[in-house]
């Protein structure tokens, strides 16, 4: 048995698991759990599982000893040590990890504030009518910061406010009402704190990246480059096919401009040549 100041054995041996993981793939991640319930961290866990991305929850001890060590060989590895605080889970995998994220996010949903969180941006309630029905509602309301009234018989909000700036605490009053009005203002899930990559370190405010809108524009910006050198006929693999067919249809126009006949010009040739002579006999007989 470890006497007092000694680290027990399977301590020591966490450690070194925890380490030799981060060491063992490409991208290294600190995750957010707080206010996940657990049987609901159990599912998203056996998700991640499936898709080759398993989280492993730890004491921030014991992943910041795991860390400072594998930082040794890999300094890259050091910014993740700021972000160790609340509840923590590691991530090690491989892959994207910008598609990383995303999955993460995907994990996230809006949750009921309760009151005593912190909010983490500006909390909006629009103006407009509200399923309440007039009476004491309208003062707790107002005491509690919402611009309420009585209009034509219904409770309404009079413009768009502000309830709660972000970084604030919400408090149990404006967390009841927000309730009712079924305005979630929170997000529970998964939440990457910090990710590294090789030897790049990434925050969270370089990951969250619309991957569906940066598809979109990319798709929208390749049809356009396409297009100007279509245009401009600079041959490239994808305009090619494009210079190509505008020239012949521009050799073709060409030649049943002349007269010239192929294969090709022969039908559209004798097309015109029916219409010149139908229009020659109307002048005739007119």
């Amino acid at each position: 048995m470890p006497g007092r100041g000694e680290v027990r054995p399977e301590k020591i041996a966490r450690v070194k698991a925890l380490r030799e993981s981060v060491l063992a793939r490409p991208v290294t991640a600190l995750v957010g759990i707080r206010g996940v319930p657990a049987a609901a961290l159990q599912s998203m866990r056996r998700e991640l599982r499936a898709r080759g991305h398993p989280i492993t929850v730890a004491t921030n001890s014991a992943l910041a000893h795991a860390l400072g060590s594998a930082a040794e060989e890999r300094p890259a590895l050091r910014p993740l040590l700021e972000q160790l605080d609340d509840q923590t889970a590691l991530l090690t995998a491989e892959g994207n990890p910008f598609a990383i994220f995303d999955e993460f996010a995907r994990t996230r949903s809006p949750t009921p504030a309760r009151g005593g969180e912190v909010a983490p941006q500006d909390i909006l309630v629009p103006a407009g009518t509200t399923s309440f029905k007039p009476g004491p509602i309208v003062g707790e309301l107002q005491h509690a910061g919402f611009p309420a009234a009585i209009e034509k018989g219904k409770v309404v909000l009079k413009k768009d406010t502000t309830i709660v700036r972000a970084g604030q605490t919400i408090s149990r009053e404006v967390a009841g009402l927000l309730t009712r009005m079924d305005i979630r203002p929170l997000e529970v899930g998964l939440a990457v704190r910090g990710l590294v990559e090789g030897t790049t370190f990434y925050p969270p405010s370089v990951l969250a990246v619309d991957l569906a809108a940066l598809r979109s524009d990319l798709g929208r910006a390749h049809a356009r480059a396409v297009g100007l050198a279509v245009e401009l006929a600079i041959p490239t693999p994808a305009s090619l096919p494009g210079i190509v067919g505008r020239a012949h249809r521009r050799a073709l126009g060409l030649a049943v401009a002349v007269g010239y006949p192929t294969k090709e010009t022969i039908e559209p040739l004798f097309v015109q040549a029916m219409k010149e002579a139908a229009a020659v006999g109307r002048a005739v007989s007119g």
